[in-house]
């Protein structure tokens, strides 16, 4: 039960500001003694199930891109199937801080855009570089699988910084691409399944609390408007990275 209200909590915050589950429940799991390569494989191994339903109710709410989905899906599973053997085999909590670093000045940049920039981004189609998005969704895997937790956090909000995407549209579309990272981080980890020690108990209240919670988040991310849900995921990640930084 007490994972279960912990994949719940995460995935609200997960669904609604496309960011947050794998964060939230790796904290949890490395708190409580796992090493980092277990309690990513246990975090990606529950997200199966929470982003699929996650996914699916986005989804029906139309809060999906398709175009930009497509994308980011591919390459961000590549990524996360090199990141969770990578992960498997080296850890790299080292890598923590500069991660964290960069995520902060994320959140500064996102929350400045929203707050005092007033005129357009350029739209999606119009970045210059085709290898944009396949470069975005792939670094986002990788360090999604590898840290235990990260896509919604790289690619949430430097799709709200460099487009003119709709929130609810980035944070449904970051998280049903978030599925296909599920299980290619879960495949990873499977090729090295005797390096580690799963608690499949803690897996299934994880899944079973996200699955549960996803529809409500999904609704949720439709009725908040588009400046103020920028703003609330920039303070998120400002706080999360910070604390992070400071080793809460």
């Amino acid at each position: 039960m007490l994972f279960a209200l912990a994949g719940s909590i995460a995935q609200l915050i997960d669904g609604s500001l496309g960011m947050g589950f794998g964060l939230t429940s790796s904290t949890l799991l490395l708190t409580l003694g796992a090493s980092a390569a277990v309690a990513s494989a246990a975090v990606h191994a529950a997200e199966i199930g929470t982003t699929l339903a996650s996914g699916a109710s986005h989804w029906h709410r139309d809060n999906i891109d398709r175009t930009i989905l497509k994308q980011l899906a591919i390459p961000g599973g590549i990524g996360a199937l090199l990141g969770a053997t990578f992960l498997s085999n080296i850890d790299l909590s080292g890598g923590k801080i500069f991660i964290s670093t960069i995520l902060l000045l994320l959140g500064f940049l996102l929350l400045y855009r929203n707050l005092f920039v007033t005129q357009s981004q350029v739209s999606i189609a119009d970045v210059s570089n085709p290898r944009y998005l396949t470069f975005l969704g792939f670094s986002g895997g990788f360090v999604d699988a590898s840290g235990g937790g990260g896509w919604g956090p790289v690619v949430t909000p430097t799709l709200l910084a460099t487009t003119k995407t709709e929130p609810r549209k980035v944070i449904g579309t970051v998280s049903a691409a978030e599925f296909i990272v599920a299980v290619c981080a879960s495949v990873g980890f499977l090729f090295n399944i005797n390096k580690l020690d799963i608690d499949w108990a803690v897996v299934g209240g994880l899944a079973l609390g996200g699955i549960l919670m996803a529809p409500i988040a999904a609704r949720f991310v439709s009725w908040v408007p588009r400046k103020q849900l920028g703003i609330i995921v920039a303070i998120a990640i400002i706080l999360i990275n910070a604390f992070r930084l400071l080793g809460v």
